[in-house]
């Protein structure tokens, strides 16, 4: 199937290394409008470059979106109406009133729309399928140093953003009350912020994220009843920390076990470290795109999971404007 990828800067080669990688896309071109750059990826990886969006889109039937976030809305809508499949890299739209557009698009052309939120995708994440996760509380920390590169939108929605998706994902339930705290350090929006998020069943998660920081960080941290989960996606690993009582029907082996006592009597400790996939996590979401066209499924990321993170950023960041 013939893709075309839409922005070529430094996000938009690793995604067209990527595509090129994969056995299900035939890459068609790309489009930059920046005449250097655009000439340097051409004779870099080997590909088409075209003069125009509108003539990217006549020559493919999925789109690759890797575009600064305010140019998201335009590039998205284009495509959708000319009845292409569309990726798109998050934050999906700018704004809440684009994305509701993007949604409304949808009613009237039956395409497939993935948001890439390549966290998902993550080993660390993949590596809990099958395990019963219901967290009751999350602690997450996105730390990165400075770049000027992404600083045309706000922490929250560059960096924060991947853990709304994931904490939305992984406690199922409405959002009942938002808290958040930040300042601009450096850029005119946002660069460090922390939030906390009640749901509906009780739960919590708390998020911290920095673009500001002197190490980087990409941490999670899920409590819930009788398990302890610790997700590392920068070092792409997971560990879990499991409690049984005593007279646990399914009580693994001792040697696996540590044991000790408390005030409800004696308890045993299991910690395992899940295998984890040796995935490239841009790769795998490109492909989940394309199986989701061609078996007619469902998209791992939805354009309703794409934009009920941007929702719930765009509520962080108004409480946080507000007190500034």
């Amino acid at each position: 199937m013939k893709i075309g990828l839409l922005g070529a800067g430094h996000l938009g080669k690793i995604h067209l290394k990527c595509l090129l990688a994969t056995k299900c896309w035939e890459v068609a071109g790309f489009f930059d409008p920046n005449e250097q750059l655009a000439t340097l990826v051409a004779e870099q990886f080997g590909v088409q470059r075209f003069d125009s969006y509108k003539a990217l889109l006549e020559q493919v039937e999925a789109v690759d979106i890797v575009v600064s976030t305010p140019a998201h809305y335009a590039a998205a809508a284009a495509a959708i109406r000319a009845n292409k499949h569309v990726f798109i890299e998050k934050p999906v739209t700018e704004t809440v009133a684009e994305g509701r557009r993007l949604l409304n698009l949808l009613k009237k052309y039956p395409v497939k729309v993935q948001v890439g939120h390549v966290e998902r995708f993550n080993p660390a994440m993949l590596a809990l399928e099958g395990i019963a996760v219901a967290p009751m509380f999350i602690e997450s920390h996105r730390l990165h140093a400075f770049q000027p590169r992404g600083t045309d939108v706000s922490v929250i929605l560059d960096l924060m953003i991947h853990d709304l998706d994931l904490i939305l994902k992984l406690i199922p339930f409405p959002v009942k009350r938002v808290s958040a705290g930040g300042t601009a350090v450096l850029s005119k929006t946002p660069d460090i912020a922390n939030a906390r998020i009640e749901f509906s069943n009780g739960a919590v998660a708390n998020l911290t994220a920095s673009r500001i920081s002197l190490k980087q960080m990409r941490k999670m941290r899920l409590f819930q009843k009788d398990h302890y989960i610790s997700l590392d996606f920068l070092e792409k690993n997971a560990q879990i920390i499991r409690l049984y009582d005593q007279d646990a029907p399914n009580l693994p082996d001792s040697d696996q076990l540590m044991e000790f006592d408390t005030n409800d009597g004696k308890k045993w400790l299991q910690m395992t470290m899940p295998e984890i996939p040796p995935v490239n996590a841009i790769q795998r979401e490109l492909e989940t795109f394309f199986e989701s066209i061609v078996q007619n499924t469902t998209p791992v990321v939805t354009l309703q999971h794409g934009f009920q993170a941007l929702e719930l950023a765009h509520r962080i960041l108004r409480i946080i404007e507000k007190q500034l």
